[in-house]
């Protein structure tokens, strides 16, 4: 641990610190925050009337500003010394690689404070973008702010001192591609340290020359078992030690370190069920049938896999082959399930959610559930939802900004905000994910 390790819920208020980037400053400006905005910034407005993002500031706040990157109507910065008007939420960093590592850039806000500053900029990115005031109920789900990523990317770094191989690991430094080697990082799990620190070193010591470098996927299966992937991995290495089996909400769930899959298994059954309460309401309501259950960007067939029980017929759609693999044993009927798609029809199709909304008539108001990667959904799978007789949509989004872009156009479509619910699945980050149901 650092030797800034504060107790959560009575942090230290420091002298506001400098903080290293990659980027020579050109110019230095006192400026006053106004407010935090997508990505954990703090927004000003140099003398020039500019906006001005400035990472590591808080609303309120009277600041040194070190500008580091300029255009002609915004420019970006990061505080150099808060001069006056300390945000009483702010803290000292817990890590001490905070500011150098492309990672935890949130950690300069008490993160008990987080999920609220969050929250608002959600709202705000919804009047700006959507023209839409999300629900009054909308809140934030939260879980451990420390020690709760299962999942990561490290740089292993090799270095030869004399005739022994010393290993070493690293994230990538912000805005480059060197690395910030650390010993232990305190937002990974205990489990995952512990590997870094250990058995590591030695599996990885024999993979690569001395001086090179190369990333690897790790993943905690949350009972302290952990895969690993990179790249030009051999077959039986990958079978062997890639492949892993987690547990959430009862269900176990096939993946592997080479796919994505949530990051935060503490918090993962809190959304698990929320999505479960919105399939509910709809059945409930009469908005959606049990006759069809659709999964779009399905990944390894999590969502499917959770709510398998309650639908006739399960579509997965998913277009990498990997996820595919995972997908089809995640949805594999076992001699356990009774009820649901075991007397019906279970499908994993191989194929982008837009080519196969467009080939697939779906004329019943079938439950829709869509995931999609961070760019949001392509234009040809929102007409096409608009044109079934899908009346109840489940969006889970990565990325609040592009599912506030489509809420919108799906407004246009007749669509409203009925639930909305957001995970803040990476504390010590400006990362949010947001639930949202949208019926006609």
């Amino acid at each position: 641990m650092s030797r800034n390790f504060y107790k959560p819920g009575k942090p230290r208020r420091p002298t506001p610190k400098r903080h290293a980037i990659s980027k020579s400053p050109r110019e230095v400006f006192e400026v006053r925050i106004e407010k935090m905005v997508q990505g954990g910034e703090g927004m000003a407005r140099l003398p020039d009337g500019r906006v001005c993002f400035v990472a590591g500031a808080l609303p309120g706040e009277l600041c040194k500003v070190a500008v580091t990157f300029t255009k002609k109507d915004f420019a970006r910065g990061h505080v150099v010394e808060v001069l006056e008007g300390a945000n009483p939420d702010r803290v000292e960093a817990r890590c001490p690689l905070y500011g150098k590592c492309g990672g935890c850039s949130l950690q300069h806000l008490d993160s008990e404070k987080q999920a609220e500053y969050l929250a608002q900029v959600e709202r705000e990115n919804f009047r700006r973008i959507a023209r839409i005031e999300l629900p009054e109920s909308f809140k934030v789900h939260t879980g451990p702010a420390w020690g709760y990523r299962n999942r990561a990317r490290v740089v292993v770094v090799c270095d030869q001192v004399g005739d022994k191989p010393i290993v070493r690991f690293g994230f990538r430094k912000q805005e480059s591609n060197s690395v910030a080697l650390f010993k232990n990082c305190p937002v990974l799990t205990p489990a995952l340290n512990e590997f870094l620190q250990g058995r590591a070193r030695d599996i990885f010591a024999g993979k690569f020359r001395p001086g090179r470098e190369m990333e690897v996927n790790l993943f905690d299966n949350g009972v302290g078992e952990i895969s690993y992937y990179y790249e030009g991995m051999l077959a039986r290495e990958f079978s062997e030690n890639a492949v892993s089996v987690a547990e959430i909400c009862g269900k176990k769930i096939e993946a592997d370190a080479s796919v994505f899959f949530q990051s935060n298994l503490a918090l993962l059954p809190a959304l698990v069920k929320s999505v479960r309460d919105a399939v509910d309401d709809g059945l409930a309501s009469g908005e959606a049938s049990d006759s069809w259950l659709i999964d779009l960007f399905s990944g390894v067939g999590f969502f499917a896999a959770m709510l398998m029980d309650k639908f006739k017929r399960v579509t997965t759609v998913e277009r990498e082959e990997k996820c595919l693999q995972h997908a089809k044993v995640n949805l594999s009927v076992s001699s356990e399930t009774t009820v649901g798609a075991v007397n019906g029809k279970i499908e994993n199709v191989s194929a982008p959610a837009e080519e196969w909304l467009a080939h697939n008539v779906v004329d019943i108001p079938a439950t829709l559930i869509v995931d999609p990667p961070r760019t949001g959904l392509p234009k040809e799978a929102l007409d096409a939802i608009a044109a079934s007789s899908v009346n109840r949509l489940i969006y889970v989004s990565c990325h609040p900004v592009t599912l506030a872009r489509d809420t919108a156009l799906l407004a246009e479509k007749g669509f409203k905000i009925g639930r909305a619910e957001a995970f803040a699945f990476y504390p010590q980050t400006p990362h949010l994910e947001m639930m949202l149901v949208l019926a006609r």
